[in-house]
């Protein structure tokens, strides 16, 4: 009974140790993914309070924007990256790679999170193991989470995440694939210049756009469109009737005739998100996956312009919706 009770002691330490450590909400993310890391810190320094959370960012990680708490002073320090980074065509060489807050008051009974939102690098290796590691810092001593080795024997293991294989690369798609870059092929249907819209805060909604030509013979229909970016995702088109702008749900779908270009665009054919939770930022990507009837499903990468961009740097699509025949 004794070595049972002294057994049953230690594995219950064990476990309370293991909940201890400050580790992170997330474990996996897809490289080339934009996501939120957010860090669980649940207990202070020896029983003091914690009044500085500072957090290191790993190369591989870009674009990094952390989030403000109430309570707290926020700094960031910047520095080039180990690993230039491609964002829309432009070399990031610098960012964030440092995170603190300051001037808090975390009891060490209380719990709290301390988020930063950023992007995976789309060449990160599937597998990589990305350390973020973290210190507290409480009036007499620190709650050091920096050992980036990766071994379970250590006492202050750095929080991680680790990578998986990129949902969509450059130009391929899933159940298809590309001869150029930003263009996907599915079937007999080739997707490109795939791009969505800043929105302002608090805004419900947001639009996707992109252009599909159909090089086969027979028809095609797109069925269906979902994003995790947005609580519903409808397949839309605006067009002037009697002199007033309208727009209306393609419950149908959206017609891709033979031999044709559709072209979906601001004022014509579009993807429109709904009750989307954060706003779209310049410079992110949303992803958006598309249903069509005979060519099948596909999950396209749009990326954020401006609030106005008529674009995604793939050439002027402006004007109104419309087929063209090859």
């Amino acid at each position: 009974m004794t070595k049972s009770l002294i057994a049953a002691g230690l594995l219950t330490a064990l476990a309370t140790s293991a909940i201890a450590h400050s580790t992170l909400e997330q474990a996996e993310v897809a490289a080339g993914a934009t996501t939120k890391i957010t860090l669980r810190v649940p207990h202070g320094c020896n029983g003091q309070a914690t009044h500085t959370v500072e957090l290191r960012l790993p190369d591989g990680f870009y674009a990094a924007k952390p989030m403000p708490k109430a309570g707290w002073t926020l700094e960031t320090e910047t520095a080039e990256y180990a690993t230039p980074y491609e964002m829309h065509g432009h070399t990031m060489t610098e960012g964030v790679q440092k995170v603190t807050w300051s001037g808090g008051n975390l009891e060490d009974g209380w719990y709290d999170e301390f988020t930063v939102r950023g992007t995976v690098g789309r060449d990160v290796a599937p597998d990589t193991v990305l350390y973020f590691p973290a210190v507290q810092i409480c009036a007499d001593g620190t709650a050091d989470w920096t050992d980036t080795s990766g071994s379970h024997d250590v006492p202050n293991p750095a929080p991680k995440l680790t990578v998986t294989a990129a949902e969509m690369h450059a130009g391929h798609g899933h159940g298809g694939h590309g001869d150029k870059a930003g263009e996907i092929t599915l079937g007999d249907l080739t997707l490109s210049g795939g791009f969505s819209r800043a929105t302002l805060p608090n805004a419900p909604v947001a639009g996707g756009f992109m252009t599909i030509v159909n090089n086969g013979d027979g028809d095609d229909r797109l069925v269906a469109a979902s994003s995790p970016a947005s609580g519903r995702t409808e397949i839309h088109e605006m067009k002037m009737e009697n002199d007033v702008m309208k727009m209306r749900e393609l419950a149908d779908g959206l017609p891709i005739p033979a031999g044709a270009t559709v072209k979906l665009q601001p004022g014509g054919y579009h993807i429109m998100f709904m009750q989307i939770e954060e706003p779209f930022v310049e410079g992110e990507t949303v992803n958006a996956t598309l249903t069509f009837e005979k060519a099948g499903e596909v999950t396209v990468p749009l990326a954020i312009g401006a609030p106005n961009a008529r674009s995604g740097g793939h050439g002027d699509h402006s004007g109104h919706s419309g087929m063209a025949k090859e």
